[in-house]
């Protein structure tokens, strides 16, 4: 049998008339990063719910860190796993240590490695002694993901996690992420900044209205997307004439500013694009590869959804 940190076979979950996930299949791998992606009211936040047991399912069977988490008997098991909630609400009376200290004992880990998470998440020693009712929005999602990494967990949920935090502190969480996934630990990521996730996750689960619509790599879903490839070029003013003449069929041209001309073609037929400009003379100044974003993908497979 597979080993799986978590696995979601043919799981429905309704409120109502409402389904707010529907027919989802999804496994996790032990140290594997995986991002969930999709608007709100895509099934995100109730298939995380799903997985944590705070919620059951109306239909299928879903298994974490090998039992149900649902289950009286899966409390120990909880404490293996982290949440990183959208909404961060912390007691605002409380300092930052009384509150990480507070949830250290809910967990059962060791009050003294606290220090060390403080200092991984970036809380400088005396906003550690503040009230969390004085803290910046940054400030507490950093004590939120402080709070999310008690006791080493094996399976990790992160929902919108790096909101309010600066670019160099997304840095820092990102760091931190790959250094926990090649320790083991299996990470579901969900965020609205798409551009963020690519070259973090291993895998990307695009959700729309409760359904797993795509999944894969980057490289995976850009094989099922089949959108084109632009390749931008920087020429001499006068060779821009002389380029749109030789490209040929099967290449879309767009005229940019600053003398820059942007290519589109399928990605099977980029290195013989390449090779056509290259080999018939022409200057060129730069030249920039742009395969499709996450972004864009992202749309297309909503446009596709939407149309079937």
């Amino acid at each position: 049998m597979t080993d799986f940190t978590a696995q979601v076979q043919g799981v429905t979950k309704r409120y109502g008339e409402t389904e707010a996930v529907r027919g989802v299949d999804l496994t996790l791998a032990p140290g594997e990063c995986v991002a969930m992606v999709g608007h709100n009211g895509a099934g995100k936040s109730s298939l995380i719910k799903l997985m944590l047991g705070l919620t059951t399912p109306t239909e299928g069977r879903i298994r974490v860190l090998g039992g149900d988490p649902a289950s009286a008997a899966c409390s120990p098991i909880r404490r293996r796993i982290g949440f990183l909630p959208e909404n961060v609400a912390f007691h605002p009376s409380m300092t930052g240590r009384e509150t990480l200290d507070f949830y250290a004992r809910l967990k059962g880990a060791p009050c003294r490695d606290n220090d060390a998470l403080f200092e991984r998440v970036g809380l400088e020693p005396a906003a550690i002694k503040r009230r969390v009712g004085t803290y910046s929005k940054g400030m507490r999602q950093r004590l939120a993901l402080a709070q999310a990494l008690l006791g080493g967990p094996k399976l990790l949920f992160l929902d919108e996690p790096t909101t309010g935090l600066d670019p160099a502190l997304r840095q820092s969480f990102y760091a931190i992420v790959a250094e926990l996934r090649d320790r083991g630990t299996t990470i579901l990521l969900c965020s609205h900044a798409l551009t963020e996730l690519e070259g973090q996750a291993d895998r990307v689960v695009v959700m729309n209205r409760g359904r797993k619509v795509a999944d894969g790599s980057l490289a995976t879903l850009r094989s099922l997307a089949q959108l084109p490839v632009r390749i931008r070029l920087t020429l001499p003013t006068g060779d821009i004439d002389a380029l749109a003449a030789r490209v040929g069929e099967g290449a879309a041209l767009t005229r940019l500013a600053g003398g820059v001309v942007e290519l589109a073609c399928a990605n099977d037929d980029k290195v013989a694009l390449v090779r056509r400009i290259s080999c018939n003379g022409l200057a060129v100044d730069d030249i920039e590869i742009l395969q499709p974003s996450l972004d864009e993908m992202y749309a297309h497979f909503l446009r596709r959804e939407a149309a079937e």
